[in-house]
Formats: C-alpha cells, sequence, structure tokens
C-alpha cells in the first residue's frame, strides 16, 4: 500500500493505492511529516540566511559560491543529524548532482501545474509512505528576490561569464517572482526490521 499526500488550495488530500494483502494503516506517520517540514524549513532559512550574506558580501557572484559549496554541506549535515536524505532538486537544475529522481520529477511538473492554476504564494508539499515504510516529502521551493539574482531572466555579463564557467549546461535561468524554483526533497529509509522496532 501507498499513502500519498498533496497540498491542494491549503487542504490536506489523502491519495491511497492499494497492493493486495495490504491493509490500510489506522493513522498516517504525522511525526514523520512534522520532522519532515521541520527538515526542509531548516534547509531553507539556513540556505536564505547564507544567501543573503553571500549579495552582501560579493554580489551575485558570491551567491553561486553559497549554492555551490554552502548549500551541499548543509545538506549533508542535515542528513546526518536526521537519518534522512536531504537534498534540493530542480526539472531545471544548475548543478547536474541535484537533477531530480523520476519520482521527484513528476512531483516537481505535479507542483508547476498546480501552481500555474493557484495563487502565487499558495503552498506546495508531497508526501507519499510507501509499502516497505519508506517515507518521501517534498516541499516546492518558490523563487523570491534572493533567486532572482542569479535565477531570473536577466543575468549581469559578469555573472553570466562565472556562470558559464563553473555550469555549462546550467539550465536554471528565466525564472519570475513566484514560479516554483525546485523543491527540497527529505527521504526516509524503511525501518531496519532486524531492530525489533
Amino acid at each position: 500500500m501507498k499513502v500519498t499526500f498533496a497540498r491542494l488550495s491549503g487542504s490536506l488530500i489523502a491519495i491511497l493505492t492499494f497492493a493486495i494483502g495490504c491493509s490500510v494503516p489506522s493513522i498516517v506517520d504525522e511525526s514523520t511529516l512534522e520532522s519532515s517540514r521541520s527538515l526542509a524549513h531548516s534547509f531553507g532559512m539556513r540556505l536564505k540566511t547564507e544567501l543573503k550574506m553571500g549579495l552582501e558580501e560579493g554580489g551575485p557572484v558570491q551567491a553561486i559560491a553559497v549554492c555551490k559549496n554552502v548549500a551541499p554541506q548543509v545538506a549533508s549535515e542535515l542528513s546526518r543529524q536526521s537519518g534522512a536524505k536531504v537534498a534540493r532538486t530542480s526539472l531545471r537544475y544548475r548543478n547536474a548532482n541535484n537533477a531530480p529522481e523520476p519520482w521527484q520529477a513528476r512531483v516537481l511538473r505535479d507542483f508547476d501545474q498546480q501552481a500555474a492554476n493557484k495563487e502565487a504564494n499558495a503552498p506546495l508539499e508531497y508526501f507519499e509512505q510507501e509499502a516497505d515504510g519508506t517515507i518521501r516529502y517534498m516541499k516546492a521551493i518558490r523563487t523570491d528576490g534572493v533567486c532572482l539574482a542569479c535565477h531570473g531572466e536577466l543575468i549581469p555579463p559578469a555573472l553570466q561569464e562565472s556562470l558559464d564557467r563553473d555550469y555549462p549546461r546550467d539550465l536554471a535561468v528565466g525564472y519570475s517572482l513566484g514560479d516554483v524554483r525546485g523543491a527540497f526533497s527529505i527521504s526516509w529509509p524503511p525501518p531496519d526490521r532486524n531492530s525489533g522496532s
């Protein structure tokens, strides 16, 4: 059985997909859902703080270095602390290491479609609980003013040179305010069935 949640217009809708021989759990893992939300929030806040500092200290070129160097460190640290795989991904990624897995690409396309049909600030999130205990969560990253400096439609020539040098296959430009830039992704492994828990 797979339990999937999608955030639509502020309400949480559950979609249940059944496999033969599985029963519906009496409750969804609310604790893991809240932990996932907390990890995505922590990642977003830390990254935004670092980006603002980078912009103040060295402009957009310094902000690129933050995304390139600091963001993976934060993701790795949060992953070690939580036991989940914490990452960022996007359909239009800058770094090929952030290319989406098939399930993430499907969710990102759904986010884009939902965002196109709703108000600019509608929250978009996804929660999926697999029969084996694997749990996946994604929260959309909306393009804001900080993002536009390096991901907007008009990129200054000096910044474009730096992007071309570091990311020759860059897909992550041309965004407008409020666009879905990508998503934070949290994946929890199945519980260890040999631990007795």
